[in-house]
C-alpha cells in the first residue's frame, strides 16, 4: 500500500485503504475498462476472462462504498461503470462474451447482482433503457446453463435477487432450488460443507458471507430462511474466533489462501447483517476484523505497482489452485463490506475489545483441535485431515499433523528429497531405495477427543500407520504405531522457521544427540522456535535447509527433522515437538510432556 501509515481504526481509514488499493488498478484498466490486468500468470480459465474476473472483484469494495456514500468510490466508479457498459454490449469490441456451463464468469457475475440489490443508483438507474437491456441480457445467461453444486449457487441466487429487487424477470424455480440445495450443504454447529465434503475458509467467505447478504435484502420476503441464516452465522462466529491470535494473524489451512484478508469478510458480513452474537460482543467482532486486516495490509503482497500478488505471506504461486489468475487475490476486497454502513452506525462508534478464545477448544465439525498458549499469541490446530483430491497440494492443505498461525505451512515442490519435499508437521516414508517420499493422503478412521487426535492410514502399500497427536500447552507429543512389509525410511518434521530475516539475528539451528534413543532438533530465533524431540524409535536428525519459496508465510526456511530406518514389522515412533513465537529454546523436554508420552 502507499500514502504512508494507516492505523486502520476507523471508517475514514477503510475508506482510505480500500481506496489505495483500487486506485492502482485504474491504471491496469482495457482502453474499454471492462477489463483490468494486473500482471502475467494463467488460471484453467482464459486471459480474456482473467482480465473480466479482476474488474469484476475490485466491486466487492467499490459496491458497498457506493452503498455507504463513501466519496473515494465516487470518484472511481465513472471508470468501472464504462466497464459494465461496455462489457454487456455484445456488438462492442470488450464485450465479455457468452457463457457457458460452470463458465468462471458465473462467479463474477455475483458482485453485479449486489450492486442492483444495495446500490441500484448506480448498477441500473443510471443506465440508460438499452444498457439495462444489455446487463440483464447478459446477467440471465447465469440462469441458462449448469453450475457446479456448491458455493457457486449462491452466484446466481444474488444475480436474481438483483433481478427481483428491480422488477426484471427472474427465474423463481432456480432461485428456490438454488436456496434449498445451500441449505442442504448445512451440517451443525454453523458449519456448512462444500462440494464434495470440505470445510474450510469457503462455509464463512462463501456460505455464511452470501447468505448474511441475502438475510439483509430478503428479511420481508423471506423471513424464516433469513432467521436460520442469522442463527447459524451467530453460531458459528465463536467457533471461528478460535481461528484467530492476538496478531490478527488467521489459520492457514485448506485452499484458496491467496484470498488472504478475506479471513475476515464473515466478520465484515456479520456486522452488515447486525447479527447478534451472545459469546462475542459488538468490539470483539470489529477487533477481529480490523486486527486481521491490519496483519495483513502490513505484509509484502502487493508488487511495485500497488496490484496484490498471487501467494500468502509474501509472492509465491507454488501454493497457488488452477483457478488463481493474477486478479484472482482481489476477492479479499469483500472485507471491506463493512464500508456499507454508515458512519454514525454503532459498529464505528463502539471500541475495539480483544477476544480471548479458550485455550483448548475442538470442533469436531471441520476435524480440528484448536489449541493457543495463555496470552493467545500463536494458534496450532490439529487436525484428522479433510482429503478431497481436487485441487493442488491436497495433502499439505489439510493433511498435515498440525497448523500453525504464525509459521504457516510448507508445500512440496518435489518429492524425492526431503529439502524439496519440506515436510513440516508430518511424518514422511519411503520404501528403502525408492526415490519418492509419501505422507498422508486421507485417513482410513479417525477419532477426536478434547485431549488428542487418533487416525490409522496408509501412505503406500504395504504400510499402515495408527498415530495419536495429543498437545499439552505449545507442546504436543506424536505417536506412531508402523506396520510394515517393506524397508522403509522415515523422516518426521517440526515447524518450518524463517532462516533469517531483515534487521533480525539469523535463526540459529542445531541437532545434538544425548543418549541412544533421544535426539533432538531445533531452530531458533528472533521470528520463533521449533523443537523437535526423539522419545523412540529415531536414529537420529538434523535441521534441514527446506527449497526456498516452499512455505506460505516465509521465502527461505529450516525445518528440525529427525530420522528413523524401519525393518519388516511393527514399530514405535515417539516424539514431542514445541513451538514458540519468540527466542524460547528449552532447556530440557518438561515433565509433563514426558509423563504424556508415556501414557500414551
Amino acid at each position: 500500500m502507499t500514502g504512508g501509515y494507516n492505523p486502520l481504526l476507523t471508517r475514514q481509514d477503510l475508506r482510505r485503504a480500500a481506496a489505495e488499493i483500487l486506485q492502482p488498478l485504474t491504471k491496469c484498466m482495457t482502453p474499454g475498462k471492462a477489463r483490468i490486468f494486473v500482471g502475467s500468470g494463467s488460471a484453467h480459465y482464459s486471459e480474456d476472462v482473467a482480465g473480466m474476473e479482476c474488474w469484476s472483484r475490485a466491486l466487492w469494495a467499490l459496491v458497498p462504498m457506493l452503498a455507504g456514500k463513501c466519496p473515494e468510490a465516487e470518484a472511481l466508479w465513472p471508470q468501472w461503470k464504462e466497464g459494465l457498459i461496455r462489457g454487456t454490449d455484445p456488438e462492442d469490441a470488450e464485450y465479455w462474451g457468452d457463457i457457458g456451463d460452470c463458465d468462471q464468469r458465473m462467479v463474477e457475475m455475483a458482485v453485479i447482482g449486489c450492486g442492483m440489490i444495495f446500490a441500484p443508483k448506480y448498477f441500473l438507474r443510471s443506465l440508460d433503457e438499452e444498457q439495462q437491456r444489455h446487463l440483464y441480457h447478459w446477467l440471465n445467461q447465469i440462469n441458462q446453463y449448469d453450475m457446479p453444486k456448491n458455493n457457486w449457487r449462491f452466484f446466481r441466487i444474488l444475480v436474481n435477487i438483483g433481478f427481483r429487487k428491480n422488477g426484471l424477470a427472474m427465474d423463481e424455480a432456480k432461485l428456490k432450488e438454488d436456496l434449498d440445495l445451500m441449505e442442504s450443504h448445512y451440517t451443525a454447529d454453523g458449519w456448512y460443507f462444500d462440494y464434495p465434503t470440505k470445510r474450510d475458509y469457503y462455509t464463512l467467505w462463501g456460505f455464511h458471507f452470501y447468505s448474511l447478504l441475502y438475510a439483509t435484502a430478503m428479511e420481508r420476503e423471506d423471513p424464516e430462511r433469513c432467521a436460520r441464516f442469522r442463527e447459524r452465522a451467530a453460531m458459528i462466529a465463536p467457533r471461528f474466533a478460535c481461528w484467530f491470535d492476538r496478531e490478527g494473524r488467521g489459520l492457514p489451512y485448506g485452499r484458496s489462501l491467496t484470498y488472504r484478508f478475506c479471513q475476515s469478510s464473515f466478520w465484515a458480513a456479520m456486522a452488515f447483517a447486525g447479527v447478534q452474537c451472545g459469546e462475542l460482543s459488538p468490539g470483539q467482532i470489529k477487533h477481529l476484523l480490523l486486527n486481521n486486516l491490519r496483519f495483513w495490509l502490513g505484509k509484502p503482497i502487493f508488487d511495485r505497482g500497488g496490484a496484490l500478488t498471487v501467494g500468502y505471506g509474501y509472492p509465491n504461486l507454488c501454493a497457488a489452485e488452477g483457478y488463481n489468475a493474477q486478479g484472482s487475490p482481489y476477492w479479499a476486497m469483500k472485507t471491506f463490506w463493512i464500508l456499507a454502513l454508515p458512519e454514525n452506525h454503532p459498529f464505528w462508534q463502539t471500541e475495539e475489545e480483544a477476544y480471548f478464545p479458550p485455550e483448548h477448544f475442538l470442533d469436531s465439525q471441520v476435524r480440528l483441535l484448536l489449541t493457543r498458549d495463555a496470552e493467545n499469541r500463536q494458534v496450532v490446530a490439529y487436525t484428522a485431515g479433510n482429503h478431497a483430491w481436487e485441487h493442488m497440494h491436497e495433502d499439505e492443505k489439510y493433511e498435515k499433523f498440525a497448523y500453525s498461525t504464525l509459521f504457516a505451512f510448507s508445500v512440496a515442490k518435489e518429492e524425492s528429497a526431503l529439502n524439496r519435499g519440506a515436510y513440516d508437521s508430518m511424518l514422511a516414508v519411503r520404501a528403502k531405495g525408492n526415490d519418492l517420499w509419501h505422507v498422508r493422503s486421507g485417513c482410513e478412521r479417525y477419532m477426536l477427543a478434547e485431549d488428542r487426535v487418533t487416525f490409522t492410514w496408509s501412505p503406500a502399500n504395504d504400510v499402515t500407520i495408527d498415530t495419536v497427536i495429543a498437545p499439552t500447552g505449545m507442546w504436543h507429543v506424536r505417536k506412531h504405531v508402523i506396520r510394515t512389509q517393506v524397508q522403509l525410511e522415515a523422516a518426521e518434521g517440526a515447524f518450518s522457521v524463517a532462516k533469517d530475516w531483515a534487521g533480525e539475528r539469523p535463526c540459529d539451528r542445531i541437532f545434538t544427540k544425548t543418549a541412544a534413543d533421544e535426539a533432538k532438533a531445533a531452530a531458533w530465533g528472533t521470528r520463533g522456535t521449533s523443537v523437535i524431540y526423539a522419545l523412540k524409535g529415531y536414529t537420529g536428525g538434523e535441521v534441514i535447509h527446506t527449497e526456498p519459496n516452499t512455505n506460505l508465510m516465509e521465502p527461505r526456511c529450516v525445518l528440525p527433522t529427525l530420522h528413523s530406518d524401519l525393518e519388516p514389522g511393527e514399530h514405535t515412533l515417539l516424539c514431542a515437538v514445541f513451538t514458540d513465537t519468540g527466542e524460547c529454546l528449552p532447556k530440557d523436554l518438561p515433565e509433563e510432556v514426558r509423563k504424556l508420552a508415556e501414557s500414551l
